[in-house]
């Protein structure tokens, strides 16, 4: 494709439109003890929000959890091809491939779950050149790359965070600090284990 169709349609945050991102949102109470747990969906060429937000349900413009915190832009030059074809299709045809495969998914938040969605798209799109996606380095890119909406939005999904972190630490002490570590672990324990050492246990 030789245009880049996120240039055409502005990005709108009010509106809830970001073109052509992969987008984040903090869900309650997992957010608030590992900050970089959330919800994740990825958006059409019009900026309208598809994420797999339940068994059989892929949601369009109603991204689960609320508003959009921090999104990463996707250069379409970068993208666009499907594997295993000669034809060049347009984002929103490749996204429809996603939507009508999870629509048929059960879902499951510890093996098919939202990233399994995005990244599944990802890798139909060929994005960065591979197809090589996978669930941590899609968190892992959201992490490092995602950029925040506004200073209210990453006030939002830290200070819950902070605030659990510093009445954790103050009544708990070190058994609070030593159980939190423990659960971040298990759980990013969990999805390396699903995606690296047992092939096809977390879903893409």
């Amino acid at each position: 494709m030789e245009t880049d169709r996120s240039r055409l349609n502005p990005m709108d945050p009010r509106r809830a439109r970001f073109p052509c991102c992969i987008v984040w949102t903090p869900i309650p109470f997992i957010s608030w003890l590992i900050p970089f747990i959330g919800h994740i969906g990825i958006c059409r060429e019009d900026g309208v929000i598809l994420d797999f937000a339940g068994p059989n349900f892929v949601s369009v413009d109603n991204f689960a959890f609320g508003a959009v915190a921090r999104y990463i832009q996707i250069n379409g030059d970068e993208c666009y091809k499907l594997l295993g074809t000669d034809l060049e299709l347009t984002w929103d045809d490749t996204l429809k491939k996603g939507v009508q495969e999870f629509q048929n998914r059960n879902y499951n938040l510890f093996t098919c779950n939202c990233h399994s969605f995005v990244v599944n798209n990802l890798n139909r799109l060929f994005y960065s050149g591979h197809e090589k996606w996978n669930v941590v380095s899609l968190a892992a890119a959201m992490f490092l790359r995602g950029r925040w909406v506004s200073v209210a939005s990453a006030a939002k999904a830290l200070g819950p965070f902070a605030v659990v972190l510093f009445l954790g630490a103050l009544l708990g002490g070190t058994t609070f600090l030593v159980g939190l570590l423990a659960f971040v672990a298990l759980m990013t324990g969990w999805f390396l284990v699903g995606t690296y050492c047992i092939k096809g246990l977390v879903e893409l």
